[in-house]
């Protein structure tokens, strides 16, 4: 993907994520920004497949930015990816933060947190 309209049609989120001002310590922050770039600009739009991933990364990221709780849960759990020297390492990455994410939705769909006020 080359061109920038392109970008801004698939991921809506793309400003936003590029732009996060995240804490210098915060490596984390800084590699799975650095992903999603690489991962932006080396997708065939032309593969339907890889469209869906590229919209469901922007949406998970946007979800990092936002909710805190994931955020730290997603720091919690990207030590522990675990990629073969075989397969394409960009593409193993990306499918491993969209599992995180999905695991991520279905627990806290599942657990109710009452907020309580004093």
């Amino acid at each position: 993907m080359k061109d920038n309209k392109e970008v801004l049609k698939y991921c809506p989120n793309y400003y936003n994520i590029v732009n996060f001002d995240y804490r210098d310590d915060d490596m984390i922050s800084d590699k799975l920004i650095k992903i999603y770039k690489t991962y932006v600009f080396s997708v065939d739009t032309l593969n339907s497949e890889s469209v869906q991933k590229l919209e469901e990364l922007d949406h998970v990221l946007a979800n990092y930015l936002s909710d805190y709780l994931f955020r730290s849960t997603m720091q919690k759990e990207i030590v522990h990816i675990k990629v073969k020297k075989d397969n394409n390492i960009l593409q193993s990455l990306v499918d491993c933060i969209i599992k995180i994410f999905t695991n991520y939705e279905e627990y806290t769909t599942r657990k109710i947190y009452v907020s309580r006020w004093i």
